[in-house]
């Protein structure tokens, strides 16, 4: 378990707004943890490497 959530937070520490945590507000913050989580997910179902 505990190495599915640690990959998890290396995939959202990928996105360098996430990682410096530019926004103030916990919502705007919120935000884009679930934009970053919605892209994590797009790049693994899309992706053309095959």
């Amino acid at each position: 378990q505990r190495n599915v959530i640690e990959r998890c937070f290396s995939w959202l520490k990928e996105c360098r707004r996430i990682a410096t945590r530019y926004e103030k507000l916990a919502s705007s913050f919120k935000a884009m943890v679930c934009v970053a989580c919605i892209d994590r997910c797009l790049r693994a179902n899309f992706s053309y490497k095959t």
